[in-house]
């Protein structure tokens, strides 16, 4: 007689319910965990109220230390920038981003504290950006010459890529281009035509001496729109 091989009962795996249970009740017992230590913390902190003063009174001393370091600093900034003054010499020995930097410092001197440099690849012809105390938004484009007055002339060319760019996709109300080389007699005339501004190598070196603003510099410049909130 042939023996029948003994039949192998299958082990049933958890179904995705039984699961889902064993994560739920994992969550409560985490849950009830948590809320345990919480009411410990909070009941130990009550019996020691003296812990959440003295926390209190660290908390404000940091923090009235850290707002008179903050406003020191934004003391002495504005001290810095009213004293800036550069001689066009030193603008001469400059990298040609170190030269936008500056023209950015100075127009911060002046008190555009929204002054900043975005000279660079695809710049469209707007190194330094800024909004005057009285609201008019001047976009300036640089043009350095390492050999100064003896570099090549700020020519025509460079001041219609200005003009095409300053107000249709940047806005200005005043656009400007600033060397501290020469610029040619038709750019010159080019830029009286299309009421741009020209900053050449004489005026570059009064404003950076640091006598008067930009705008005190340059001839029909737009009125002011309006006071600004950087004023």
């Amino acid at each position: 007689m042939t023996r029948r091989p003994p039949v192998r009962r299958r082990t049933r795996r958890p179904t995705r319910r039984c699961r889902r249970d064993d994560q739920l009740l994992a969550g409560g017992v985490a849950a009830v965990v948590v809320v345990g230590v919480v009411v410990a913390v909070v009941n130990w902190l009550l019996a020691h109220w003296w812990v959440l003063a003295v926390a209190g009174v660290l908390a404000v001393l940091v923090g009235a230390g850290w707002l008179h370091r903050r406003r020191q600093r934004a003391q002495w900034e504005a001290v810095q920038a009213r004293g800036l003054r550069y001689a066009i010499t030193q603008l001469d020995v400059l990298h040609h981003a170190r030269f936008e930097d500056a023209v950015s410092d100075l127009m911060r001197r002046d008190g555009c504290r929204d002054a900043r440099r975005v000279g660079g690849g695809g710049d469209l012809g707007a190194d330094v950006k800024a909004t005057d105390p009285f609201g008019r938004r001047w976009v300036i484009q640089c043009k350095h010459r390492r050999n100064g007055v003896k570099g090549a002339a700020v020519g025509t060319p460079d001041l219609q890529v200005l003009n095409g760019t300053a107000r249709q996709v940047h806005g200005a109300d005043v656009a400007v281009i600033v060397t501290n080389g020469r610029v040619s007699a038709p750019a010159m005339t080019f830029a009286q035509q299309q009421r741009l501004h020209v900053v050449d190598r004489q005026t570059l070196a009064v404003w950076a001496s640091g006598s008067r603003p930009l705008w005190e510099l340059l001839r029909a410049v737009p009125p002011p729109r309006r006071p600004s909130a950087l004023s």
